[in-house]
């Protein structure tokens, strides 16, 4: 596979993994009877996101990078908030 096509796989993971962990932030309802259960799922949503954004660092562009370190921070901001609940 061509090094474009791996850096832009890469980065797209890691932007689609960032936008599904606010997803499941957003959802995040405490009261519900299943917030365990949803603050786990969170909680991997997250990490797995992470990994992909320091999977795309390895090989992106600088105009990536900036990009992944928004994500990084976005992702920072959701687990500061979580931590703030509990």
């Amino acid at each position: 596979m061509p090094y474009h096509k791996d850096k832009q796989q890469a980065f797209q993971a890691a932007e689609q993994g960032t936008m599904e962990a606010k997803e499941w932030y957003d959802h995040l309802v405490r009261d519900q009877a299943d917030y365990g259960s949803q603050l786990k799922h969170l909680k991997q949503e997250v990490n797995e996101a992470f990994e992909q954004i320091n999977n795309a660092m390895e090989v992106a562009s600088e105009t990536q990078r900036l990009r992944l370190e928004q994500f990084r921070t976005d992702l920072q901001t959701i687990v500061d908030e979580v931590n703030e609940i509990q």
